[in-house]
């Protein structure tokens, strides 16, 4: 498959708003802060045009307290990806609803992914939760804020991303592997930078 790639829109920033003013009123509760992060989040990036979405919890206890509540709204739990990373949960949002595709709400650990959830075409959001003191909370933020801050590495990102959208690739795991180098090495120099700004 090949990733869409497509020049930076206004439009994401009213797609995150909106998905966050349906997230609030079922999270509140939990006192979560709720981030745009990704390319998507950055002015003048290019992107895939899916909205990756931080949900920062009080504690790692209340990471389980999310799928019940993400599911009942029609996104798709990642269950299996919990392994890898405890101390994370993920969610996919859907155009549409699950009954239209025929997917599960919920792939369980040991199940393989469903074909057509590799469709990135039909995908509107990522939904990371993550605890708040977690270090990589700490990490998605300071790249982030790095990358609007710092003309040169967003460039630098942004010719890398268009050489990796003309190749072929497995699934979209596949292709945020061809990143990987850049975004290690860059992702250090934010986080030392992110947390110098805010000694």
């Amino acid at each position: 498959m090949k990733v869409a790639f497509e020049k930076y829109n206004p439009l994401w920033v009213s797609q995150f708003n909106a998905i966050k003013e349906e997230l609030s009123p079922l999270l509140n509760h939990l006192e979560v802060q709720i981030e745009h992060i990704g390319s998507t989040s950055v002015v003048g990036l290019s992107a895939k045009p899916i909205i990756d979405i931080m949900i920062g919890v009080q504690s790692y206890d209340d990471l389980d307290r999310l799928p019940i509540l993400l599911i009942e709204l029609g996104y798709v739990y990642y269950e299996n990806y919990n392994e890898d990373m405890p101390y994370r949960r993920f969610f996919v949002k859907l155009e549409g609803t699950l009954e239209t595709y025929g997917f599960p709400n919920q792939i369980k650990v040991g199940e393989e992914v469903p074909e057509g959830l590799h469709n990135h075409d039909i995908r509107v959001a990522n939904i990371h939760v993550i605890p708040i003191s977690d270090k990589n909370w700490t990490r998605h933020i300071a790249f982030r804020d790095y990358l609007r801050t710092h003309q040169e590495v967003r460039e630098e990102y942004q010719e890398l991303k268009e050489k990796l959208s003309k190749l072929e690739w497995k699934d979209g795991n596949d292709y945020n592997s061809g990143k990987d180098s850049f975004i290690k090495t860059e992702e250090k120099k934010a986080i030392d930078w992110f947390l110098d700004k805010n000694k």
